[in-house]
């Protein structure tokens, strides 16, 4: 899903309108583009890594996100509304995804004390036995396959680069 978001979002901003792409021919400048390559080359990056990262944590990566963003905030609470924008879902996909979470014990619904018209998401004891196991083999597949292979000044550029497209783009 984020992958998707951040493609719409840079397509709006390097591919042109003109008439030129209802002539079928391929514009061999923007196929070579190196801002295409740089972007290319994230998505690639993603699609390797991201199946690796998630293998073994028990849960569906989407699962894992939401409990993950639970397990982070004050609490363990937050509104509904919040959460599906933290995991860039809309609200209806959200509250679908919310539903088979809580059919599992993981989560709970509870009115929000503040705004009797909003619910909260709360991490239930059981998420966060599940959070934890999935935590553990998270954190060994990216110390395995992402964090091991840069070298501490390339970990400290990556998450500044990558705290940079998401403060930009949001």
């Amino acid at each position: 899903m984020e992958i998707y978001l951040l493609l719409q979002i840079l397509q709006a901003q390097i591919l042109p309108t003109s008439d030129f792409w209802h002539s079928g021919e391929v514009n061999e400048q923007l196929l070579n583009d190196e801002d295409v390559t740089l972007f290319g080359l994230f998505v690639e990056a993603y699609a390797c890594i991201k199946p690796l990262v998630n293998r073994d944590i028990g849960i569906p990566d989407t699962w894992f996100e939401v409990l993950l963003r639970l397990g982070r905030t004050p609490g363990h609470r937050m509104r509904m509304t919040d959460l599906a924008d933290a995991v860039s879902f809309s609200s209806g996909g959200f509250t679908r995804l919310a539903d088979r979470i809580e059919r599992e014990g993981l989560i709970r619904r509870e009115p929000d004390p503040r705004d009797r018209r909003a619910a909260l998401a709360v991490l239930t004891e059981q998420g966060g036995e599940a959070l934890n196991k999935a935590l553990t083999a998270h954190v060994s597949h990216l110390r395995s396959h992402v964090t091991s292979v840069l070298s501490a000044e390339d970990r400290c550029h990556f998450a500044r680069i990558l705290r940079t497209l998401r403060d930009a783009n949001q």
